[in-house]
């Protein structure tokens, strides 16, 4: 059975009018999908789907550490340090984007655990393409 490395977390949205209201999130990590982190944002209580469904962003792992220490990508997600003891997600659609503060000890905490079952540079040693090939046919 493969093992996952799963951390709640509670984000807030600096830019916006409510920057202290803390919004659930969960950074995830599975073996399968040995490049990518998730971050994802549940929908419960919306009442518009069955389920436990969720808001999920996928993106590089290492860009998630790279951004922790400086600023770092430059397509639809960026990460960069915040103030002392965040880090700062901007996620981008075509028609918008958001910047979310997340607890800078969280983030390390979900990467040394990801980086516990997949090491840095055993990435291709991982990788599941059937899983992988199903995620994007899905989406």
């Amino acid at each position: 059975m493969s093992r996952s490395a799963v951390h709640p977390l509670s984000v807030t949205f600096p830019d916006s009018p409510l920057p202290d209201v803390a919004v659930d999130a969960e950074l995830s990590f599975d073996p399968g999908l040995p490049y990518a982190a998730c971050l994802s944002f549940p929908l419960s209580g919306c009442g518009c789907t069955d389920g436990d469904p969720k808001v999920c962003w996928y993106f590089s792992r290492e860009l998630l550490n790279e951004g922790r220490h400086a600023p770092a990508g430059s397509g639809d997600v960026r990460v960069c340090p915040g103030c002392e003891g965040e880090v700062l997600i901007t996620l981008r659609s075509p028609s918008d984007s958001v910047v979310l503060s997340a607890p800078a000890d969280a983030v390390a905490a979900f990467l040394a655990d990801s980086f516990a079952l997949v090491p840095a540079g055993a990435e291709s040693g991982h990788l599941d393409l059937d899983t992988a090939v199903g995620l994007l046919l899905d989406s």
